[in-house]
């Protein structure tokens, strides 16, 4: 069934997306989906670093597609506790490694975007009923 699309709905779509389409980026360039999560120049440029990536990924994709498959199945309260643990632990997680390559800007962006979309489904802003 297709529910009725809100304003709201928002955050749920940005993390679904970037979880889904990002997470696949590494099977066509790993070195490039690296440098652009902020791991340094010359971590990226490691081959062996590449299969790790791709595995990681692989999950992350994973998570996208729950994401997707809850909102178009009306689960939205699953949308907002994915949203809520992807957000608080992934973005603490990838804030702290950019942080320890040293990217320090980009790992507080990162942590403020991602903390941002977690408190979006701690609150349950896609399963609420505000209009």
């Amino acid at each position: 069934m297709i529910y009725p699309f809100s304003l709201r709905h928002i955050p749920a779509f940005i993390v679904a997306t970037s979880s889904t389409f990002g997470g696949l980026w590494p099977i066509f360039d790993a070195e490039g989906a690296m440098l652009e999560f902020g791991f340094p120049p010359h971590v990226a440029r490691t081959p062996e670093t590449r299969p790790v990536m791709l595995n990681g990924q692989a999950r992350t994709t994973i998570l996208g597609m729950l994401a997707y498959t809850f909102y178009f199945r009306g689960k939205f309260a699953e949308v907002d506790t994915l949203m809520a643990l992807y957000g608080f632990y992934a973005g603490l997680m990838d804030s702290w490694i950019v942080w320890k390559g040293g990217n320090a800007k980009w790992a507080v962006f990162r942590l403020v975007s991602s903390w941002t979309l977690g408190f979006c489904g701690l609150v349950g802003l896609t399963a609420s009923s505000l209009p």
